[in-house]
């Protein structure tokens, strides 16, 4: 048995806190009880009273607890391997992670940053994807694999949250690294049909002669090439904390605007479309051109986590607090009526 959230279980540390707590309670009460009198003498003034309930009902409250404690870390009985097939292609979404995508996307106030509104449309997009593979590259200076082309959306969005372009050390916008990566990066079955889809400003600045190779390479081993354009023509200023970036050489704020003509030129030779992020119908529209791309039967493995047990914990818990509910302080009455044994 493993559990989602095993930290929880240290709240069972309560239990032999509280035990120890009824103990010491027990002992003070039987030590000012035996200031009164004898303990026979006691026990006939308060028939009622009975010595085992006390401790019956503190084992099922300590039950009911520990059942909500183990339900609540959501125990789990195993893992299954499972395999689908389905009509599909593959998929590499190369995110631009540089320092320009931290300006806002537009040069209106209050503007969200690129960085938010590329996740935003990459998550709408993965969604979008239910019956392909999906690889994920976040590029600046250099080009980084997230994940491999798989049919594990959820891997997807977790890695899709970690992509920051302050977790990068080599900053820039190597356009040419990122379409060379996706490249790599799909299977070489060759009935496959593949795809690219690259979410950025399209400021080339590492490699700016490099884009086009890099394209007519991706084209010439059948690979469909999209662009994705985040942020407004009007340049802006790129926030950093409470100032903005500067540039070393001139001493002013560095301003950034999306080259919505290099995006164009790069979705035109990639034989695909250009769609600006803060168009409404952008991801109809790429998904209109990517149908063009052929399907083929893909087989989609996964290990996936299930026996979820926690349903077991939880009704047995109710069931204990029932039990404790129904037992009363009192003696039973039918049992006084019982001998269990009898003088001769």
């Amino acid at each position: 048995m493993s559990f989602a959230y095993p930290y929880i279980l240290l709240l069972l540390l309560g239990v032999p806190v509280y035990i120890a707590l009824y103990l010491f309670g027990r002992r003070s009460r039987r030590k000012k009880l035996a200031a009164f009198g004898h303990r026979d003498v006691l026990s006939r003034l308060m028939p009622d009273v009975s010595p085992y309930k006390p401790p019956l009902k503190l084992t099922l409250q300590l039950l009911a607890y520990s059942m909500i404690v183990i339900a609540l870390a959501r125990p789990w009985g195993g893992v299954k391997s499972s395999s689908d097939v389905k009509e599909g292609i593959e998929v590499v979404i190369a995110v631009d992670a540089s320092n320009s995508m931290m300006a806002p996307a537009s040069s209106e106030k209050d503007a969200t940053d690129r960085m938010r509104m590329a996740k935003m449309i990459l998550e709408k997009l993965i969604n979008r994807l239910d019956n392909d593979r999906v690889g994920l590259i976040e590029y600046a200076g250099d080009a980084y694999t997230l994940i491999p082309v798989t049919g594990d959306y959820v891997s997807a969005k977790m890695f899709m949250n970690s992509i920051s372009p302050q977790d990068i050390s080599n900053q820039g916008t190597n356009i040419a690294a990122a379409i060379e990566m996706a490249t790599r990066s799909f299977s070489d079955s060759k009935d496959i049909g593949k795809a690219i889809i690259l979410i950025t400003d399209a400021e080339e600045l590492e490699n700016p002669e490099g884009v086009m190779d890099a394209v007519k390479a991706a084209v010439g081993k059948g690979i469909q090439i999209n662009v994705i354009g985040v942020g407004g023509s009007t340049p802006v200023k790129i926030p950093v904390g409470n100032s903005y970036m500067m540039d070393p050489t001139t001493g002013q704020p560095v301003e950034t605007a999306l080259n919505e003509d290099l995006a164009l030129q790069i979705a035109e030779a990639g034989k695909g479309i250009y769609v600006n992020a803060a168009n409404k119908d952008s991801l109809n529209e790429l998904e209109k051109q990517m149908d063009k791309v052929s399907k083929s039967a893909l087989e989609s493995n996964f290990t996936a986590v299930h026996d979820e047990l926690y349903g077991f914990f939880a009704w047995s818990a109710l069931f204990f607090i029932l039990l404790d509910i129904l037992v009363v302080d009192s003696k039973f009455s039918w049992l006084d009526r019982i001998t269990f044994f009898k003088k001769d």
